[in-house]
């Protein structure tokens, strides 16, 4: 399959992914789960989803294994909602991007106030 029609299908799965997580998935082990990106192989056999999963590591650990366990509810799903010959199976790999990025900001804003207290104690009064 195309480079073009490789990445067209991912995104497709992402954004169906990511509606089934919000609108389908009854699990309560599942926690607040958010699709961040899918890689589909070449030959249409594999996708990797990432996924971000807010919590800590036990809401992480059970958030996967209710992926993994829905896997092939989550593709039966799929295969409704997108017209492909093929779904491939999907395998669940955790990415700790956007709990990175968020600890980065909470980083970057306790440094702007302790600046900004500085600045504020170093005027002459």
């Amino acid at each position: 399959m195309s480079g073009h029609r490789v990445a067209r299908m991912s995104e497709e799965i992402k954004r169906e992914l990511a509606r089934l997580l919000r609108d389908e998935m009854k699990d309560p082990r599942l926690g607040f789960v958010s699709v961040t990106a899918v890689e589909v192989s070449k030959d249409i056999r594999h996708a990797n989803v990432f996924v971000s999963v807010l919590g800590k590591e036990e809401e992480r650990k059970n958030s996967l294994a209710a992926l993994k366990q829905a896997s092939g509810f989550l593709r039966s799903e799929l295969a409704q909602a997108i017209s492909a010959r093929y779904i491939p199976e999907l395998v669940f790999i955790f990415d700790p991007s956007i709990e990175r990025g968020t600890r980065i900001a909470e980083l970057l804003h306790s440094v702007e106030g302790t600046n900004h207290e500085h600045h504020n104690n170093d005027r002459p009064e």
